[in-house]
Parts: structure tokens; C-alpha cells; sequence
């Protein structure tokens, strides 16, 4: 463990407060490597705090005060990380969004937020914003790039070298905060209106960096490689808390996550599950070329009989958390019986798959969505720790999360300390019995303060006695894990009246090696349809396999052609409607109105770069039901 751990924060009053701290404990350790930026930037722990100090002199000195808010609109880097705690060392509230987010959206949070300030990822970002940004009263705008700025705007323009400079010029004040005020505004992603503020205190990111060790136990000099969003909740707590412990973050990105995980050999990732699943498809593919899939397959369905022998032995299983005596006794056996296969199948495959993800592996943390169970079981199975875990930005994020000797498949795990869980009717609120599904609530310190400047909406969520409605569906079991099982507002409500929950349905039809993403619809129809990205490389070798013709249409191909094509011939669309029924009713718990009836294949996957996924790859389904909405309709 390390010299300095939670106790060490328990009596600041501000995230500041940590850079009076870690500086000492860990000044020589490598803070942040960002080895893909040109040139490569590498910052010590003392050299981070002398920078985000000389960011925070540098505002001070264009008059940024106490409880100012200014606009960050930026993404990953050491830049990112310095602007961001130098606003909050200086006293100020950032408000914060991805550059590339679209204008309209961007120039909105300026307004809302009431922003004084702009600090931008670049020259591009800042010439998006123009010109209605020339009527905004700013007292500056800055660069997080080197690059000058020639236009003329009301105000003046830095860049990072000349912000720094009066940093170096300036004198920095210590502000003295409380707990209570507000350290940030995170908007919400708004894909059903305007995005709202979410209000987050510094007591409520306070409560992250002391309690996401009940998770991880992170050490002085641990890799961590980091992908996500930094400016989201969930990797930004996560930040936040693997500094104050002496971590190294390692920046990465889509483009080099694959190569990063060898090269750098992680010790600890954050993910969300499309990322987990991108890994699983890989590992997957490797496994087809290399001819031995039945082989592999082999091995893995005997190390699956082990796992649930042991989950059986140890009450760790979902379907049957206090197993009987016999139970046990026939779980007992299961081990004995496949323990030699799965030992064999560790030395032969999964050994292979260890290797190709660093082979250093401490564990990887999964949140921002559903995990499908085959993802987690195959994890499990290669001796990769996996934990999920549960929360929402309005709750900074975490509220749940699994941990190392609780690691139950399906499950969100325990809450973390100072946090409440209650389950509630859905239409009534009133608290249901343990057990029963319905809306899960929260309660705790990193519950938010509320929506900036929306006392009605932050009403709504939070009720009189502070338990805040997630709208998430939900149970809880005996020994409080909490299990998540939809979106509320997600249920498709079939005209029999049945209410379908999507996205169990969702993971298990991904099981299939030909669906790469797949949304269902169905709302107020007698039937459920799906949207299926088919896998067209996994399609490809099935074709090629079994003789079939399959040439497949550009992405810009028009609808009729798609349907005119190969893709829809009567040999694939037979084996996607085999591979749905077929995962679909392997489901525990399948009943007759969980069939996929009616499908459409779509070439262009969802994407954040088309607005169908949120930036922590989360299907934005009212946005991809609006596109497809005629080829909805003609569905049914």
C-alpha cells in the first residue's frame, strides 16, 4: 500500500488542496507520458503541480476570480489535465465538453454556464465558434495549442506558452474554498433536449478520490492506460484518484490502444464495455485465422464449467446466490472434473491472450453501460480481472462496483462507503421489498448539488429526503449487490402490453461473431425488430466457408441497393435470423416475447463521429431511431 492513502484527504476542502500533498510524496514519479503527441511530452509530479500552479497565476492574472466559470472545451492530453485543475486551483468552475463537439451544443454551455472565460483546444476549435462567439463578454480565450491567433475578437487571445509566461510573471494567491462549492459543470449528453448542467461540488469528487480504493489499491509507479474522454465524469474521477496514489497515466487512443496495451504493458485500464468488446473481437479474429477456433471453443466451454463449479461452490452466481448443500457438493465436483481442462486450456490459449493485452494486468474497471455476460465470462475465463462497476455523472460517478473477491458476473456490486441504494416502484416511488425490480435511487456524498440554473429539474431528480432517481431499472440482492437490468426510458412496451427491457437482449445477440452492433426497436408493435451492423469480416469467411456470393455494398450505398445486394440474399439473411434466435433463446429467463422478428441490416456503424454514440460509446437510441425512423415503420 501506499504511504499516502485516503486518510491523507479527509480533511481537504478542495481538489486543490491534493497538490499540497502528492507534490512531496511522489515529486520524482512519473505523473503523465503522452507518447503519441509531437514532441512526446513526459511530466514528473513536481513538474505537473509547478505547471498547473503557473495556469492558475496566469488566470488570476487576467482577473479570473472565485467562482468564476470558464468554458474548457478540450480532450486528452497533459494540457487537458493542466488547464483543468489549474481553473479549480484558482478558484474558479470549469465547464467542460469534447472540442469536437458540434457548435450549436458548444455555444450553448458558453451561455448557460455563464462563463466568463474560454479555453479551447486549439485554433480550429476556436474558429468554429465564430462569429457568434464575438458577442459573448469574455475576459480572455486560450489556446491550448502553441499556435497565435490573428482574427480580432473583443478580448484578448493566449496560447499555452503565453498563459504560462504570465504565470511565471504573476504571483499566485491561495484561495481559501470550502468543500461545498461547486468545482465543475459536466453537461449531459442532451439527447432528448438541451443539455443540462450537472452541478458537482468538491466534496463530491472529494468522496471518488477517498473511496475508489475500496475497488483498486493502485501503487506508486502503476501503468495506467488512458483512453476515455477526460473531461467525462467516470475517467475524470478515475484520474483524479490514480494520481492522488502515484500512478502514471499513459495517454492513448483508438488509433494506438492495441500497440499501447504491448508497448506499455498496463497495470490498470478504465473502459467501457464497446472497448472491452473491441479487445474480445480481436482476440476472437486471432482465433479464426489461426484455424484453431474449434480448438479454442473447446477449451473455453470446459473453463466455463470450472468457473460456474466455483461460482456454485462459493455462492457467486446470480441464478442462485445461497446455494444448498448439494449444490455445492455437485459444484465441488464440476472443478475437479474440468480443472485439468481449463489448466491445459491457460498454458495453451489463454496464456496467448494475457500477452497480447501487456500480460501485466492488475485489473480493468468497466462502467458507462451494460456489460454483455459473454464479454465478462471470457474475461474471467483468461484470468483477466474484469470489475464493473455503476454510476452516473450526476452521482460523480461512482455509487456501485464489484470487487476482486466479489466479482459476480451480471452484477454491479456493493456501493462504495457513505452510499444508499434504495428500489422504488416505478409509478409510485414508494420503496419495494429486496429483491423486487424497479427504479433504483441514490443517496450519498457524491450525489450532485443539483442542474445549474434548473431548480425544477434538479427537483425532479432529487427528492426532499436526497435520494436521487438514476431512471435506471433495477434489484438489489441479499448481500446488497446491486443488479442493473435496463432504462426506463428505454422499455419497449409491445401492444400486448409487455414490457421489454433491450439491452439484455442486446448482449446476448452480440454473442453472435456476425452482429457487430445491434439496437431493438419495437415500441407499441406486436413484435420486437432489431438494427444489425453486421460484422462483415467475421460474414466474409462464413461466405467464403460455405460457398456463399457476398459482395457487399459501400457504406454509401443507397437503401435499395443494400436490399438489392448480396447482404440480403435468402442464405445471409438466414443465418442472421438462425444466430438470433438461436443466442435469444439460450437466455435464462427467455419468454416468447423476447423473439426478434423482423430485422434490417445497416452498413454504417453508430459512431460519435455521426452522433448515433455518446463519447462513452453509448448507443444515443432516440437519435438512431429518428434516422431510421421510415425503415422503422417499414419493418412492421
Amino acid at each position: 500500500m501506499n504511504s499516502i492513502n485516503s486518510t491523507k484527504y479527509l480533511d481537504l476542502k478542495s481538489l486543490a488542496g491534493i497538490w499540497d500533498l502528492i507534490p512531496t510524496e511522489f515529486g520524482d514519479a512519473l505523473a503523465l507520458h503522452d507518447p503519441h503527441s509531437t514532441p512526446e511530452v513526459k511530466l514528473t509530479y513536481q513538474e505537473l503541480y509547478g505547471k498547473i500552479q503557473l495556469f492558475a497565476t496566469g488566470l488570476q492574472s487576467l482577473g479570473i476570480e472565485a467562482g468564476n466559470k470558464v468554458s474548457l472545451f478540450a480532450d486528452n492530453s497533459p494540457r487537458w489535465l493542466i488547464a483543468d485543475q489549474g481553473i479549480i486551483m484558482a478558484g474558479a468552475v470549469d465547464a467542460v465538453r469534447s472540442s469536437v463537439a458540434e457548435k450549436n451544443e458548444l455555444l450553448y454551455i458558453l451561455d448557460d454556464s455563464d462563463s466568463v472565460a474560454l479555453v479551447v483546444q486549439n485554433l480550429e476549435c476556436l474558429q468554429k465558434l465564430r462569429p457568434e462567439l464575438d458577442s459573448y463578454p469574455l475576459k480572455t480565450v486560450i489556446l491550448l495549442s502553441d499556435e497565435e491567433f490573428e482574427g480580432g475578437l473583443s478580448c484578448p487571445v493566449y496560447n499555452f506558452f503565453s498563459i504560462m509566461d504570465l504565470g511565471v510573471q504573476g504571483s499566485f494567491t491561495p484561495i481559501k474554498g470550502d468543500i461545498d462549492d461547486l468545482a465543475t459543470l459536466i453537461y449531459t449528453s442532451g439527447t432528448t433536449g438541451k443539455p443540462k448542467g450537472v452541478m458537482l461540488s468538491h466534496r463530491n469528487l472529494l468522496h471518488q478520490v477517498r473511496n475508489l480504493e475500496t475497488i483498486i489499491q493502485p501503487s506508486k509507479g502503476d501503468r495506467i492506460l488512458t483512453i476515455l474522454p477526460s473531461w467525462h465524469s467516470y475517467e475524470r474521477a478515475a484520474e483524479y484518484f490514480l494520481l492522488s496514489r502515484g500512478t502514471t497515466l499513459i495517454y492513448t487512443s483508438i488509433r494506438y490502444f492495441k500497440q499501447d496495451l504491448k508497448d506499455y504493458k498496463p497495470n490498470y485500464m478504465v473502459g467501457v464495455p464497446r472497448l472491452w468488446e473491441s479487445i474480445y473481437e480481436g482476440v476472437q479474429k486471432n482465433f479464426r485465422d489461426s484455424g484453431k477456433q474449434k480448438l479454442v471453443n473447446f477449451f473455453l466451454g470446459m473453463s466455463q464449467g470450472y468457473l460456474d463449479g466455483k461460482r456454485a461452490q462459493s455462492g457467486l452466481d446470480l441464478q442462485n446466490l445461497n446455494p444448498s448443500g448439494m449444490d455445492k457438493f455437485v459444484g465441488t465436483l464440476k472443478t475437479i472434473v474440468f480443472y485439468p481442462f481449463h489448466i491445459l486450456g491457460d498454458k495453451l490459449v489463454y496464456t496467448k491472450v494475457r500477452e497480447g493485452v501487456g500480460n501485466s494486468i492488475k485489473a480493468w474497471i468497466s462502467g458507462g453501460g451494460s456489460l454483455a455476460k459473454h464479454i465478462d465470462n471470457f474475461f474471467q475465463i483468461v484470468n483477466i480481472p474484469l470489475l464493473v462497476g455503476y454510476g452516473l455523472t450526476e452521482t460523480s460517478p461512482v455509487t456501485n462496483a464489484r470487487r476482486m473477491n466479489r466479482n459476480i458476473v451480471g452484477a454491479s456490486g456493493q456501493p462504495l462507503p457513505e452510499t444508499e441504494i434504495m428500489i422504488a416502484h416505478p409509478e409510485t416511488k414508494t420503496p419495494l421489498p429486496q429483491g423486487e425490480k424497479g427504479l433504483v435511487f441514490i443517496r450519498g456524498t457524491q450525489v450532485m448539488q443539483g442542474y445549474y440554473k434548473k431548480p425544477e429539474a434538479t427537483a425532479k431528480a432529487i427528492n426532499e429526503d436526497g435520494w436521487f432517481d438514476s431512471g435506471d431499472l433495477g434489484w438489489v440482492t441479499p448481500d446488497n449487490d446491486l443488479v442493473i437490468t435496463g432504462r426506463a426510458k428505454d422499455t419497449i412496451v409491445l401492444s400486448n402490453g409487455e414490457n421489454i427491457e433491450p439491452q439484455p437482449l442486446e448482449d446476448v445477440c452480440l454473442r453472435s461473431a456476425y452482429v457487430d452492433q445491434i439496437m431493438l426497436v419495437g415500441q407499441d408493435q406486436k413484435y420486437l425488430g432489431a438494427l444489425i451492423v453486421p460484422n462483415l469480416e467475421a460474414l466474409s469467411a462464413w461466405a467464403k466457408e460455405n460457398k456463399v456470393s457476398l459482395k457487399i455494398p459501400d457504406t454509401g450505398a443507397s437503401r435499395e441497393e443494400v436490399e438489392n445486394s448480396d447482404l440480403y440474399s435468402k442464405e445471409v439473411m438466414s443465418l442472421f435470423k438462425q444466430e438470433l434466435n438461436r443466442e435469444v433463446k439460450n437466455r435464462p429467463g427467455y419468454r416468447p416475447d423476447d423473439r426478434i422478428a423482423v430485422f434490417e441490416l445497416i452498413l454504417e456503424p453508430f459512431s460519435i463521429a455521426n452522433g448515433m454514440m455518446t463519447q462513452t460509446l453509448k448507443v444515443k437510441r432516440p437519435v438512431v431511431t429518428n434516422h431510421y425512423q421510415d425503415m422503422i415503420d417499414a419493418m412492421f
